[in-house]
């Protein structure tokens, strides 16, 4: 993703005109089209709802109190072939970041450009940064190797074409959103992150000087942390290493003061570890 950040309280980007409305119409007609393939396997009168999806999958063998990606990839490992066509469409109708494209619409201006994609102190507790309309800290990756084929495709409209040659549509359109923004003329666009700063200034503001060492000294931070936390030594890939899965999930989620739900939210319970190891983890930590 390539964006450029103006004054720190008006931050905008320039939006490449042409293809955002063609977008969004292709995503509708993807949706119906997969809409209508749910329930042609399914007869669900309505294949978006969770509530009914759920209760589908029960009824054929597969239990699950999520649809959440992270569970649908789960299940994915070992359904039959006919219940991976089901899954796979659900993991298509539930692609939600084609609907920045219609943020895009929304937000830009006249002169091409889209503001105030950034608010100082957004989120209340934490006091982060958030991102607002178009929703630029979280802009899905492209890993297409042909990308420019799939932008061309699309900027001419030619859905036909991108159906047959990338069969997975939102996830197609998914993967442009980054290809929208452009720099002004005469600018570059310059991507640049910060390796675990919240991990480090959290270390920091605590005082935990053993902490700060770990990043001083280049090391793995969540073989240190479970190392702390369970009293063994721990290396990636070699002795203990199966505890440096509940270091990083601990290292994640509970630096804000985060509980048992925090860590649920960033996806414990998906990684293997059970709701009553929980609790003992957010102690340990």
């Amino acid at each position: 993703m390539r964006f450029y950040r103006g004054p720190a309280r008006h931050c905008s980007c320039e939006i490449r005109e042409g293809k955002e409305g063609r977008n969004k119409d292709r995503d509708a007609r993807s949706r119906s089209e997969l809409t209508t393939a749910m329930k042609e396997l399914t007869a669900l009168e309505n294949p978006n709802s969770v509530q009914q999806m759920k209760l589908w999958l029960a009824d054929n063998g597969l239990e699950t109190d999520t649809l959440g990606k992270k569970a649908v990839a789960e299940m994915l490992k070992t359904a039959s072939p006919e219940m991976r066509r089901v899954l796979t469409l659900r993991q298509q109708l539930a692609k939600s970041s084609v609907k920045k494209y219609q943020a895009m619409e929304t937000a830009v201006c006249s002169d091409g450009r889209a503001r105030g994609m950034f608010q100082f102190y957004g989120a209340n507790r934490t006091g982060r940064w958030a991102g607002r309309i178009i929703q630029l800290q979280n802009l899905p990756q492209n890993h297409l190797t042909n990308l420019a084929d799939a932008r061309g495709l699309v900027r001419d409209g030619d859905f036909d074409a991108v159906e047959f040659f990338f069969d997975d549509v939102p996830d197609t359109l998914s993967q442009l959103i980054r290809t929208a923004f452009v720099p002004r003329e005469g600018a570059k666009l310059i991507v640049a992150d910060f390796s675990a700063i919240e991990a480090r200034v959290i270390a920091w503001l605590a005082g935990e000087e053993w902490r700060q060492q770990v990043f001083a000294e280049g090391k793995d931070i969540y073989c240190a942390s479970a190392s702390q936390m369970f009293g063994v030594p721990v290396e990636k890939h070699g002795i203990n290493g199966h505890l440096r899965q509940k270091g990083k999930i601990a290292e994640l989620a509970l630096g804000y003061g985060g509980s048992v739900g925090a860590l649920k939210a960033m996806g414990a319970l998906e990684m293997g570890l059970t709701e009553e190891e929980l609790p003992p983890l957010v102690d340990a930590w």
